[in-house]
C-alpha cells in the first residue's frame, strides 16, 4: 500500500519530503524535474541523507561524504553500504512512496560480509554479523566463511588472525547471546587485517600415486622436509597424505610429531597454529582438510627453533635435558602402559612442573608417566600448569614479558589437545 509523502508542490517548492514507510525513515528529493525515493538514514553511521546533496542522480550524505545512487540506494563508497531505494509516483498532487521487492537479504549480508573481509571494514563486518545472526544463521557459518577467506587469501598460509577466530569461535557457546557478534566481529578483522597486502594462495597438488605410498612413508618424509626447511615440499607431501589416504588421524600425528621434533617451535606459534587448523575442521568440516591443513607446511618449515637461541641453553641446557631424558621417557611409557587407570592426581603434577629446577620437573614427569599417567592427563596437566603461571605472573611484568606467559599457555593447551585427539608415543616428548 503506497504512503502519502506530502504534495507535489511541497516537494517542488522545498525540494525534499520526508515520510516513513513503515519503520523506515525515506526521503523523496526533487532533481532533474523528477522524483526520487531513498531510505533517510545513512547505512554508514546514521547521518540523515535528507540533510546530504543531490547532484547527478547521486545524494552524498555530507558526515563521511558517502555517495548514493538515487534509483537503487546503491552505494558507490564500500565503507558504507547500500541504502534502500523505494518506488515513488504521483497521482494528481499526491506524491506516494511505497517499498520495493526486495531480494535474498541472508545473500546480500554475506556478499557484504565478503566485502568487509576483502577491503578490511570492521563497520561492514559487525553489520552484517549482527544481520546474520538475527536472520537466523548459524554463527558456525559464519566461521567457515572467516576460515575460508583466511586460507584462500594469504599465500604465506594459516595466520595469527585465523588463529583468533577459532578461538573466538570456540569461547562462543560460554558468551552471552549480546556478546556473541562482537566476538565475531573481533576474529573475522583480525583475519582481515592478517589478509590485507597478501597475494592469494595456490594450494599444492597431489602427485598421483593411484594409492601406492605408505603412510609412515609420507610422514618420514613431511618430518624430514620440514626439518631441512623445505617447505613445499612439505606441503606436497601433506596435501598427497590427505588426498591419497584420507586419515585424519594419521595425518595429525604426522603434523604435531613435525611440529614438536624441536623445542618450542617459534616461541610456540607453531604448535598453537596446528592445534587451531585442526579445532577449524569443527566448523568447515573434515571434508575441507586438504584446504586447511597444507596451509600450514610452509609456515612449519621456515619457522625458528628455541635451542637455536642462548636461553634454552643457559643458565640451563634445556635441550641437552630433553635429548638425555628421552631414553627415559621410553622405558617411563612401557612401563606405564601396564598402569593405565591408576594415576589421577593431574592437578598435583601440574603444580609439580612449576618447580624451578628443570631437574625436578622431569622427574615429576617421568613419575606420572611410570604411575600410569596417560597422555590426555599428562597435556592436562601441562595445560594446567601454564595457566597457573599465568595466574601467578605478577602485574608489574613488562607486557613483552606477557607474550612469554601467553605463548607457553597456548603451546601447552596445543600440547593436550593434540593428545586428546590423536595420542602418539612421541606426544609425550619433554617439553618445559
Amino acid at each position: 500500500m503506497p504512503t502519502r509523502a506530502g504534495s507535489l508542490e511541497q516537494l517542488q517548492r522545498d525540494g525534499r519530503l520526508l515520510t516513513k514507510v513503515g519503520s523506515l525513515p525515506v526521503v523523496v528529493f526533487w532533481a532533474e524535474n523528477r522524483a526520487w525515493a531513498i531510505e533517510d538514514r545513512c547505512p554508514h553511521m546514521g547521518f540523515p541523507l535528507h540533510q546530504g546533496t543531490v547532484e547527478s542522480g547521486l545524494v552524498t550524505c555530507h558526515w563521511h561524504h558517502a555517495r548514493f545512487d538515487l534509483v537503487t540506494g546503491c552505494t558507490l563508497d564500500p565503507f558504507a553500504d547500500d541504502a534502500r531505494g523505494f518506488e515513488v509516483s504521483i497521482e494528481g498532487d499526491d506524491v506516494l512512496v511505497e517499498a520495493r521487492r526486495s531480494g535474498d537479504p541472508v545473500a546480500h549480508l554475506f556478499r557484504r560480509l565478503g566485502d568487509g573481509l576483502e577491503n578490511g571494514l570492521s563497520l561492514v563486518l559487525a553489520k552484517s554479523v549482527l544481520g546474520l545472526l538475527e536472520a537466523g544463521i548459524a554463527p558456525e557459518e559464519i566461521v567457515r566463511r572467516g576460515v575460508d577467506f583466511g586460507t584462500r587469501y594469504r599465500d604465506t598460509g594459516w595466520g595469527a588472525g585465523l588463529t583468533v577466530l577459532v578461538a573466538m569461535a570456540n569461547v562462543l557457546p560460554t558468551l552471552d547471546l549480546d556478546d556473541r557478534a562482537l566476538a565475531l566481529v573481533h576474529g573475522l578483522a583480525f583475519v582481515a587485517r592478517d589478509t590485507r597486502g597478501h597475494a592469494p594462495r595456490f594450494p599444492a597438488r597431489p602427485f598421483d600415486a593411484d594409492g601406492d605410498l605408505d603412510p609412515a612413508r609420507l610422514a618420514e618424509w613431511y618430518r624430514r622436509f620440514v626439518e631441512t626447511r623445505s617447505g613445499d615440499a612439505a606441503e606436497l607431501v601433506l596435501t598427497t597424505a590427505l588426498a591419497e589416504h584420507g586419515a585424519l588421524g594419521d595425518v595429525e600425528r604426522m603434523m604435531f610429531a613435525a611440529v614438536t621434533d624441536h623445542v618450542f617451535v617459534d616461541g610456540g606459534h607453531t604448535i598453537d597454529f596446528t592445534n587451531k587448523a585442526f579445532e577449524s575442521l569443527g566448523y568447515v568440516g573434515q571434508k575441507a582438510a586438504a584446504d586447511v591443513l597444507p596451509t600450514l607446511a610452509r609456515g612449519t618449515a621456515a619457522a625458528s627453533w628455541s635451542e637455536q637461541s642462548g636461553t634454552w641453553r643457559h643458565p640451563d641446557d634445556l635441550k641437552n635435558l630433553i635429548e638425555r631424558t628421552q631414553p627415559c621417557l621410553d622405558d617411563a611409557i612401557s612401563t606405564g602402559a601396564t598402569r593405565h587407570g591408576q594415576f589421577h592426581d593431574v592437578g598435583a603434577l601440574g603444580w609439580q612442573l612449576l618447580d624451578d629446577d628443570p631437574e625436578r620437573v622431569v622427574d615429576a614427569l617421568l613419575d606420572a608417566v611410570t604411575a600410569g599417567a596417560d597422555p590426555e592427563q599428562l597435556g592436562h596437566a601441562l595445560a594446567y600448569a601454564a595457566a597457573l603461571r599465568i595466574t601467578r605472573f605478577h602485574t608489574q611484568n613488562d607486557f613483552g614479558d606477557w607474550d612469554t606467559v601467553h605463548h607457553a599457555f597456548t603451546a601447552a593447551h596445543a600440547v593436550h589437545c593434540a593428545m586428546e585427539r590423536a595420542p602418539t608415543r612421541s606426544a609425550p616428548r619433554v617439553r618445559r
